[in-house]
């Protein structure tokens, strides 16, 4: 089928504001959508620039805005967001960090927003002295595992209207990062953790919005996810 890609274009060494390039591709049904921004970088347009890595949803670079909502490119199928001959398929970079080139944006902002929650383990213990790992349940594991499931796309942090008015807001993405390990019952930092998302940038900025929810590709439940951490700073006590 034929289908009509219009894609936001920006390039900073010639152009002074964005522009849409418009091109008609042959796909399939079954073809995703990264497939189909292929044939136009492969043999429409050889200056279009995306970012893209594992193209398989597991690396999270090719997040990008798709008919106005966020999504990996790798994991939407065309027939999922064209449903006749000729439909138009509108494609931007993600909102609310800067605009690199094309659909590629400076990361930079977001990394460090995650950096700041400490997002490793933080156990000063000396190991068991049999050697063994620091064991927990598969209750304990249980308690984090949905928060495990995040591949830093950014994909919830740039649906977030509030990240959007406020890049110094720390974001959904970097609250489930803190999430994953203040849960962790081998982990010890959770204090630091929650210092940081109890400032003025931090969890109590999100008004609970559902579009960090709806924007993941992993389908973390992440307001779920944030309501936790507040409730936390709100009794201090983890459950």
């Amino acid at each position: 089928m034929n289908v009509h890609l219009k894609i936001k274009r920006f390039n900073p060494e010639k152009d002074t504001k964005s522009w849409w390039g418009e091109y008609d591709v042959d796909v399939e049904p079954s073809d995703r959508l990264l497939d189909a921004l292929h044939v136009v970088k492969w043999y429409h347009d050889g200056t279009f620039t995306l970012r893209r890595s594992c193209a398989h949803g597991i690396c999270g670079s090719d997040a990008m805005r798709i008919n106005g909502r966020n999504a990996l490119a790798c994991k939407v199928l065309i027939r999922d967001i064209a449903k006749k001959e000729g439909a138009t398929i509108m494609v931007e970079p993600l909102i609310g960090l800067p605009v690199v080139k094309d659909l590629i944006v400076d990361m930079e902002p977001f990394f460090e927003q995650y950096r700041s929650v400490l997002p490793y383990l933080i156990n000063d213990e000396p190991l068991p002295a049999d050697g063994r790992e620091r064991l927990q349940s598969p209750a304990q594991r249980e308690r984090y595992d949905d928060t495990t499931k995040c591949i830093l796309c950014a994909a919830c942090t740039a649906s977030c209207p509030i990240f959007w008015a406020n890049g110094e807001y720390v974001g959904p993405a970097a609250i489930v990062q803190a999430h994953r390990f203040i849960f962790d019952s081998r982990d010890q930092g959770a204090a630091g953790r929650l210092e940081v998302l109890n400032g003025q940038m931090g969890v109590w900025r999100c008004r609970t919005a559902f579009n960090c929810t709806e924007a993941c590709p992993r389908d973390i439940k992440i307001t779920r996810a944030i309501g936790e951490v507040k409730n936390v700073l709100a009794t201090g006590r983890l459950e």
